[in-house]
């Protein structure tokens, strides 16, 4: 299996290094050079799997240095035991008669980044045994509030590593602030960044594209990779689920091998429903990928026009995770929809960076219109899907599921599809208790830990183990730097 550099400039590379790496070296994301294939009857096997069966056989075929018994290792490692609090690891619950809600937050942190970040650290120190690499890696990763802390939990304390984690001071929640602040570990570090997500993934690429500092940190023994889905490693897994999904329905009855489904995601970075759309493109039957925003609706646009403008106002949201101007994972996409034209998307990179924008050419912007939709909702209606479905289903979404549920609704007032649709559902609502709480019963509230008891009276939604202890624990981490820092603290942290 070989990777490329979407930009073209580094060579191929095997999975492990696409791995260690995290990015190339001229500032592009690894892809394949081709996906594999996995025909109806492959899907009618894995129905018969559990997760960690599911896992194995997908992340397999991408991972071919890796022999039958060692994968299975790593999905153990990563799903068995008591890590996930169900059995299914990523159930997929009935909402109503054509709606299912794929559950990804069963996780230690309770958020779906636990579905790649609990195998990344196995998987990622494997590849550098493969690999022959003998430097410690530094994971340097930017957050807007789930892959902060599901990053810190999957890389505490693991042999030969060191994590560096920046999120915005004021653009998470404060239950996620404190999941990440509070972190134990002895090579954990956290530090809040002035400024939102945007600046902080920027400033971390940066870093990663500052010959100095690698040549400062390489003397020491150290290289820098990432846990962010710019990361081979971290998107990869993220494919495995809606393979999961689309068996699950089988299992249920709901659906006969073949028939379309769509995925509704929520959507910030892109990682998430690109790997839906890399699950499609290996064979899963998916009929449209309806990509769900907040009020930061530069995705929405450009999936209805065709060009990428991130020149507008930043919007402060009730779902933090989706406050993302800049789109990591689009840069994938658009490699793809241009066959692969590395030269063209490293100059749709360049002008992302110099002037905010691109565009996609007619072919380009009819052929994403074929495969996503794209909407978008502000914090009021957000609000209401989660009082709605709360009231007509007995279902209590987290405000990022609820930005999927509501756009979902306007794609079906809009097209009139009424194909079986599964929502991708992202964290457990306890995350988001104030926004939360005031939908289900009305009024304001404080974003504490205090509100718990409150939230699990209210909805009868049992406060996840994870979460429970959190008000105890020590904070460990309160430094905030600016947004043009973030090389000096790595430095100072390493």
């Amino acid at each position: 299996m070989i990777y490329h550099s979407t930009r073209g400039a580094s060579g191929e590379i095997g999975g492990c290094g696409a791995v260690a790496r995290g990015i190339a070296a001229d500032g592009g994301l690894y892809i394949p050079e081709e996906f594999p294939h996995i025909s109806p009857e492959d899907i009618e096997a894995l129905a018969g799997m559990d997760y960690i069966g599911r896992a194995k056989a997908v992340l397999g075929l991408y991972f071919p240095e890796f022999s039958e018994v060692e994968m299975q290792a790593l999905c153990e490692a990563a799903y068995g035991g008591e890590k996930f609090d169900c059995e299914a690891v990523a159930p997929t619950v009935k909402l109503n008669d054509d709606t299912h809600i794929l559950e990804l937050f069963h996780g230690p942190t309770c958020a779906f980044k636990d579905m790649a970040l609990q195998m990344l650290p196995g998987l990622l120190t494997a590849s550098l045994r493969k690999t022959g690499e003998e430097r410690k890696v530094c994971i340097l990763v930017a957050t807007s509030g789930d892959t902060g802390k599901a990053a810190l939990e999957g890389f505490r304390d693991v042999r030969g590593s060191e994590i560096v984690v920046f999120y915005p001071r004021d653009g998470v929640s404060q239950v996620q602030k404190l999941q990440m602040t509070t972190q134990e570990g002895k090579n954990v570090h956290v530090c809040a960044v002035a400024g939102n997500f945007d600046d902080a993934q920027t400033g971390v690429k940066r870093v990663f594209a500052d010959a100095e500092t690698e040549k400062l940190l390489n003397d020491k023994g150290i290289f820098l990779s990432s846990a962010n889905s710019i990361n081979w490693g971290r998107l990869a897994p993220q494919i495995v689920y809606y393979f999961s999904a689309y068996c699950d329905l089988l299992n249920e009855g709901v659906i006969k091998c073949g028939d379309l489904v769509n995925f509704c995601v929520p959507t910030g970075n892109f990682g998430n429903i690109l790997a839906g759309f890399i699950a499609s493109l290996m064979g899963l039957p998916v009929g449209r990928f309806i990509c769900a925003s907040n009020a930061n609706d530069v995705l929405t646009d450009f999936i209805r026009t065709g060009t990428y403008d991130r020149n507008r106002d930043f919007h402060t949201t009730i779902s933090p995770s989706m406050d993302i101007l800049i789109s990591s994972n689009v840069e994938r996409l658009i490699y793809l929809l241009s066959d692969c034209n590395a030269k063209l998307t490293a100059e749709r990179m360049k002008s992302l960076s110099e002037t905010g924008k691109y565009s996609l050419s007619d072919m380009e912007s009819a052929v994403l219109g074929e495969y996503f939709w794209g909407g978008c909702c502000d914090d009021e209606a957000t609000k209401a899907a989660i009082r709605e479905n709360f009231t007509e289903f007995g279902y209590t979404a987290d405000t990022h599921t609820a930005v999927a549920l509501s756009v979902l609704a306007d794609y079906r007032r809009e097209t009139g599809d009424d194909t079986h649709t599964v929502v991708v559902s992202t964290a457990s609502p306890y995350k988001f208790c104030d926004s939360v709480l005031s939908a289900v019963k009305g009024g304001e509230y404080e974003s504490t830990t205090a509100l718990f008891a409150e939230l699990e009276k209210a909805t009868g939604v049992a406060i996840p183990a994870p979460l429970a202890g959190l008000a105890a624990k020590s904070v460990r981490f309160t430094d905030c730097i600016e947004k043009d820092k973030l090389r000096d603290h790595v430095l100072s942290v390493l």
